[in-house]
């Protein structure tokens, strides 16, 4: 290997350490419906979906809404388990319904309660996060697309990727993790609003503290070097050999 190879590893292995964390990924699984009258027992693509999110993530919680009043509405004030605070604005109500549907395809994922929304709605938070993940019930049978903008200066634009013109009481799960853009806030858009009513439950946030554990920078230039110093003592022990 000659030298110049050694010099181009030892910078490939620092690029690597510099961008250990940066990655983009959404995870989206969803499961159609019965109608409006039919709660899913099981959704396994939207399960599989947040587990998938979650094995990305270490130490975070869902806001599953149970600790508000039926009708209570925006602001909503939300304290997530790291410590960051959130405010839901616009649009939007706590919906109760214990067993079976509301009589609309809509349901709560966890508990007795969920967020009920058709037009936009924005939730803010304290500090920056890199994740953010949600159920969704009952969506795109009135053919609405949830769409998901995340704000920090500049924005950036999801398409949540929903069935339409389906059966009601369908279920979803989508998450996106973005430790190259952390947001402050995130807004919900529906392509017909007014007229398509989603149900939204069990919000999961992170911050890129929260992000699966890689390794350290400095951990990788120690093994880049360990690396290159094994390369010079068996070249080394080679020649006195000879």
């Amino acid at each position: 290997m000659k030298i110049s190879s050694i010099i181009f590893l030892f910078m490939f292995i620092l690029s690597c350490a510099t961008n250990s964390h940066a990655l983009t990924q959404t995870f989206m699984g969803e499961d159609l419906g019965l109608g409006e009258g039919t709660r899913l027992n099981s959704y396994p693509n939207a399960s599989s979906a947040n587990a998938a999110f979650l094995s990305n993530l270490v130490g975070v919680g869902a806001e599953k809404f149970e600790s508000f009043s039926t009708g209570a509405s925006a602001p909503l004030n939300v304290l997530f388990s790291n410590g960051v605070t959130a405010t839901l604005n616009g649009t939007g109500s706590i919906a109760t319904v214990s067993s079976g549907t509301n009589g609309f395809g809509r349901y709560p994922i966890s508990g007795s309660n969920y967020y009920e929304a058709s037009g936009v709605f924005s939730i803010d938070f304290s500090a920056p996060i890199v994740a953010f993940g949600f159920y969704g019930i009952d969506i795109g049978d009135f053919n609405g697309q949830v769409t998901a903008t995340t704000l920090n200066g500049s924005s950036h634009l999801y398409n949540v990727g929903n069935s339409m013109n389906i059966s009601g009481g369908s279920v979803l799960f989508w998450g996106l993790i973005d430790t190259l853009n952390p947001f402050t806030s995130i807004t919900f858009g529906n392509t017909n609003a007014g007229t398509d009513f989603f149900g939204f439950d069990d919000f999961t946030i992170g911050t890129i503290q929260q992000v699966a554990a890689t390794p350290e920078p400095g951990t990788m230039v120690l093994m880049g070097l360990g690396a290159v110093g094994a390369f010079f003592l068996k070249r080394r022990h080679g020649r006195a050999a000879a």
